[in-house]
């Protein structure tokens, strides 16, 4: 088990040496969002800022035998309070990330996107999940699952643009990106592929950069060297990609499920493209992959401050 979550445990070792990232934890009302938030404290990857309402936290923590000493509480009476509430600790300074507890995802994000006291940049919001593949040799970025249903083509230039930043915060020697569809060639019947070939292009003209871009590629030769060589594909990118950008939100929702359920693989889960990381953890997420989660975040906001844009894009 410990060589199967190795990339994971070579991700939160070394952000162990970071300073915790103060982070707002929107309304952990559960065993498992409250535990994982004060475990990530516990290991210095956070420093949680717990909102939602202050008596059924303090129920949950003496129902699951958790300390809530060091942990900062803010007072707000239900979940859509607490994720405006959390909003504003961001854009007063007070918190760099935040974490989603035990509420919807859409109620989160509607708090997060709100125009004039929420948290947009110019740049689309896109989610990813950085997974931990057993048997494959890195780790592997996949968006869009969780955030953008139907993207159009302009939308996915931000989406490839926030994968690319990622993979680049994370330390990837090289970013290579695959732009899924079902196929390798370009084909006016299959809308993806000729939105792949349009972001090629725009890689070409430097509309999007930092990365080596390809596609369309299929799923076998994006990440398969002897699947590209047998379809002959010339690409400094197939059969090498550690980025896979899927056309819808349906194809990588099962894409990364595929891999968590069938190949045993952890799927941490981040939002980029807003002022700050969001961290977004599912109820079925192992403590590995939330504090896996938490250590992506700290490593997006130190190059956040890295590049010196502090809070926005």
């Amino acid at each position: 088990m410990e060589a199967q979550h190795a990339k994971y445990h070579r991700l939160i070792e070394y952000c162990k040496g970071l300073p915790p990232l103060p982070t707002a934890v929107v309304h952990p009302c559960d065993a498992s969002s409250l535990g994982g938030a004060i475990e990530a404290a516990q290991m210095g990857l956070i420093a949680p800022i717990l909102v939602g309402p202050r008596a059924r936290i303090e129920a949950v923590a003496v129902q699951s035998g958790l300390s809530l000493e060091g942990c900062t509480l803010v007072d707000a009476p239900y979940s859509e309070a607490a994720a405006e509430a959390a909003v504003r600790l961001v854009r007063e300074g007070k918190a760099q990330a935040l974490m989603k507890g035990s509420l919807h995802t859409d109620e989160l994000m509607a708090a997060v996107v709100k125009r004039d006291v929420g948290l947009r940049t110019a740049r689309r919001i896109s989610h990813c999940f950085v997974m931990d593949v057993p048997e494959h040799e890195g780790a592997l970025i996949i968006t869009d699952a969780a955030v953008n249903i139907a993207p159009t083509l302009e939308e996915k230039v931000d989406i490839v643009q926030n994968a690319i930043d990622l993979g680049h915060a994370l330390r990837f020697p090289e970013v290579r990106v695959a732009l899924l569809s079902a196929m390798e060639t370009v084909n006016p019947k299959v809308p993806s592929t000729i939105e792949a070939a349009a972001i090629c292009k725009m890689v070409d003209r430097r509309q999007i950069t930092g990365a080596l871009v390809d596609g369309p590629l299929a799923l076998d030769n994006a990440i398969n060297i002897e699947a590209a060589k047998i379809k002959q594909i010339d690409s400094a990118v197939a059969g090498r990609a550690n980025v896979l950008v899927v056309p819808d939100l349906e194809a990588g929702n099962m894409l990364a499920k595929s891999l968590s359920f069938l190949a045993g693989a952890d799927a941490a889960g981040i939002v980029l493209g807003a002022r700050v990381p969001i961290i977004l953890t599912s109820r079925a997420d192992s403590v590995n992959t939330r504090l896996a989660s938490c250590a992506v975040a700290a490593l997006v906001a130190l190059a956040r401050r890295e590049r010196g844009c502090g809070a926005a894009h």
